[in-house]
C-alpha cells in the first residue's frame, strides 16, 4: 500500500475512533452542544442508539487499523478497500439522509484513500 494511502487510511480510522467515542461515551454530555439544532431532550432517549452506532464505527476503525498491519500487500489493499467501501457507503447514505457535510467529512477521505489504493502503481511512483 502506498505511504500516502496508509496515512489517509489511518486518518479515516482515527476519525471513526472519535465518532465511536462520541457515540458511546459523549452523546448525552457533548451531543447538545455539538448538535445545537436538535432538541436537548432528544439526547437521553437516543443514547442507546448512539452507542450502537458508536460500536459500528469502532468496528470500522478496527478493520482499517487491522489493514495497516497486514504484511501481504495485496491482502492489505483488499481488506482496506472493503472497510473503506463500508465507510464511503455510510458517508454517502448519511449525506443523502442527514447532512451533506457527512459526505465531505466521512465519505470524502474514504474515497480519496480508495483512489490512492487503486491508482496504477506506476503513476504513484512518479509523484
Amino acid at each position: 500500500m502506498p505511504k500516502l494511502a496508509k496515512i489517509i487510511v489511518a486518518i479515516v480510522a482515527i476519525l471513526h475512533l472519535y465518532i465511536a467515542w462520541f457515540g458511546i461515551f459523549a452523546w448525552q454530555g457533548q451531543g447538545p452542544s455539538t448538535f445545537p439544532d436538535l432538541p436537548a431532550s432528544l439526547f437521553e432517549p437516543t443514547s442507546a442508539m448512539a452507542a450502537n452506532q458508536g460500536v459500528y464505527n469502532l468496528c470500522l476503525a478496527a478493520g482499517l487499523i487491522w489493514s495497516l498491519f497486514i504484511r501481504d500487500s495485496e491482502w492489505q489493499r483488499k481488506v482496506a478497500t472493503g472497510f473503506l467501501l463500508f465507510v464511503a457507503t455510510a458517508g454517502i447514505f448519511g449525506a443523502a439522509r442527514v447532512s451533506s457535510d457527512i459526505a465531505l467529512v466521512q465519505a470524502g477521505p474514504a474515497v480519496i484513500a480508495l483512489l490512492l489504493l487503486w491508482l496504477p502503481r506506476g503513476k504513484m511512483r512518479r509523484g
